[in-house]
């Protein structure tokens, strides 16, 4: 895990919630927790990973799709 620090100016901490909100978004933080909160079969945990693979595959594919235009 990385270390996730904000600095906090001028005493704005709605500011520096929202920066710390987006930096946990965007480490995948809240989705990690979100799965471990419950037990997951091993069976749900391969499909999800292979459910997951392929929409990252989707995406890559439009992806290039849209770069050759």
């Amino acid at each position: 895990m990385k270390d996730i620090e904000v600095k906090v100016h001028d005493e704005d901490l709605e500011k520096a919630l929202k920066v710390l909100k987006k930096k946990i978004q965007n480490d995948g933080l809240f989705k990690r927790l979100r799965l471990k909160k419950y037990y997951e079969k091993p069976n749900e945990l391969k499909r999800r990973k292979m459910r997951e693979a392929r929409r990252r595959q989707r995406i890559a594919d439009s992806k290039r799709r849209s770069f050759r235009k």
